[in-house]
């Protein structure tokens, strides 16, 4: 299976693209994020990537109501993460029918707890493993951990969920996609992981699959039409 996922992105009840997650950084930003995940889906894509971008910079979840509404109004898989350090949250959203719920500095700080909701919801917690210069950084991406992607990776080997991974470093820029890291993280786990970051052309997206990733998620390049959803799809697979 690979999937490629359109990110859709939530800031102030609109839909954003950011440059580096730094929130004055805006390099795209439009009204009724749900229309726009209703047309990722009508355009052939059968995941989506919402990101609660206010809830990250402020610590909690800001845009639930919206999330849910997306969930009602579009027939595909939807994986959710921004400012989700709670168990709770987490067993809301999966009750609600989000398919996967992503954890990036609860994975860090709440490592049992991770463990617990993966075991209760096997295949459902997708854990976020965000990169800057090879340091996993947490809580919106302004501070670093003592972690590299791999020994965050390593922590979670005996659990049945995904990891997110993120090169920080090139996101947003639309420069292309850093391949040998990602080729280090899929190596060295045996979990299945998705990429995200830097993804520009088609090209990113064949080379990103070839290194053994099971998706990537797309933002900037899509919505500045860089790149055609309609050509990488033609890259999914079905397992």
């Amino acid at each position: 299976m690979f999937r490629v996922i359109p990110a859709v992105d939530l800031k102030d009840g609109k839909c954003v693209q950011l440059q580096q997650g730094k929130e004055d950084a805006v390099l795209v930003s439009l009204e009724n994020p749900v229309e726009i995940a209703e047309m990722w889906v009508k355009r052939g894509a059968r995941v989506l990537h919402i990101i609660d971008l206010s809830g990250a910079f402020g610590g909690k979840l800001k845009h639930e109501d919206l999330i849910l509404e997306i969930r009602e109004r579009v027939k595909a898989e939807i994986q959710v993460g921004g400012g989700i350090r709670d168990a709770k949250i987490v067993e809301r959203l999966i009750s609600a029918g989000i398919d996967r719920v992503i954890v990036g500095t609860m994975a860090v700080e709440k490592v049992g707890e991770v463990k617990e909701l993966a075991s209760s919801y096997p295949g459902r917690i997708m854990v976020a493993i965000d990169s800057r210069k090879d340091k996993v950084v947490v809580k919106a991406w302004k501070e670093e951990t003592a972690f590299t992607p791999i020994e965050l990776a390593k922590l979670y080997e005996d659990c049945d969920l995904s990891l997110l991974y993120t090169d920080v470093d090139v996101e947003g820029l639309m420069r292309g996609a850093a391949i040998e890291k990602v080729r280090e993280v899929v190596e060295g786990t045996s979990l299945p992981v998705y990429v995200a970051g830097g993804i520009t052309t088609r090209r990113d997206v064949e080379e990103i699959k070839k290194a053994g990733a099971v998706g990537v998620v797309i933002g900037s390049a899509l919505y500045t039409g860089k790149l055609s959803l309609e050509d990488v799809l033609e890259l999914e697979e079905d397992s």
